[in-house]
């Protein structure tokens, strides 16, 4: 499968006490990333009239991307997250309505081959609608779903979320996540092959932070990646998001599954390592193609060994 994504959900900035803001939002994040590896995803979503959204269409202009699915919303405001501090810990304000609550599909989408749509969006009917119209035309267009989990209470519904599942392709969650959805029948793997059977997946990516991620797959495979000893971790915010963009990018390309999963866990290392979610140095996502690089001639031998089982 050859072919650029199309990315669906919230673009928003997060509001820190001390004045400052960071730009993000799951699906944004991921096609950040993509962007970087130049796989082009077209990026459907929503921003106010307002100092935030122009920053927004400046940085996606910075970094190359088409901005040719990002509205512009008249009354509703760029999403925001207020980050509150209380006894030390952050608290997340996920201010409601926001731009990317009213996402409208453009007039005209580019071919794509894979779907990406994150879970909070759907937390309104508006985006949710649209949600719903873009995973149909992606099936007539024979593309992949890959759905993104990310539960942010209040702002979703046990149901939505489920039913978002029933006719995708790849979905990526993490432990807390799927003890919210599935918190009965056995170990977190039990559970999540469950899942993964119930709702007709080719894989479920089960991430686990620290202790790496778990891919299931249909055929019954399990492969199991972990990061690398002694890391440095700074800020965990956008590790997963990071992990979703490099497994799509190998289903796009056609990589061996346990290459795009350790390919992933060492993007979301090098993340971690860092402040934020993403990164604006083109150096930063040059020398992981490099680590790519080198690492091909064992990969391709392993790809052979496993192409033999």
């Amino acid at each position: 499968m050859i072919g650029r994504p199309c990315i669906f959900g919230e673009v928003l900035f997060d509001h820190f006490p001390d004045g400052r803001r960071i730009l993000g939002g799951a699906p944004f994040n991921v096609a950040w990333h993509l962007q970087a590896f130049g796989a082009a995803p077209f990026l459907v979503s929503r921003v106010g009239s307002d100092e935030d959204g122009a920053a927004v269409q400046t940085a996606m202009t910075g970094w190359g991307m088409d901005a040719g699915g990002l509205a512009v919303d008249a009354s509703l405001p760029t999403g925001q997250v207020r980050v509150h501090i209380e006894h030390n810990e952050p608290t997340y304000d996920i201010v409601h309505p926001a731009a990317w609550d009213a996402i409208e599909l453009p007039a005209r989408l580019p071919e794509f081959a894979l779907l990406y749509q994150g879970s909070l969006a759907l937390r309104n009917p508006e985006s949710g609608y649209s949600c719903k119209k873009l995973r149909e035309k992606a099936a007539v267009r024979g593309a992949k779903i890959f759905l993104d989990v990310n539960l942010r209470s209040p702002w979703w519904n046990p149901a939505v979320v489920l039913e978002s599942m029933q006719g995708a392709d790849w979905v990526k969650l993490n432990g807390d996540e799927l003890d919210l959805l599935a918190p009965a029948g056995g170990k977190p793997e039990q559970r999540a092959r469950t899942l993964l059977q119930r709702f007709g997946l080719e894989g479920l990516l089960l991430t686990n932070g620290s202790r790496g991620a778990v891919l299931l797959t249909a055929d019954g495979g399990r492969r199991v990646t972990r990061p690398q000893a002694g890391i440095e971790i700074i800020d965990t915010v956008g590790a997963g998001d990071a992990m979703a963009s490099v497994m799509i990018l190998g289903l796009l390309k056609g990589w061996n599954l346990q290459i795009s999963l350790d390919r992933a866990q060492a993007l979301a290392s090098a993340i971690v390592s860092r402040r934020g979610a993403t990164v604006a140095e083109p150096a930063f996502y040059q020398q992981i193609t490099r680590a790519w690089s080198s690492s091909e001639a064992s990969d391709t031998q392993q790809q052979l060994r496993e192409d033999k089982e």
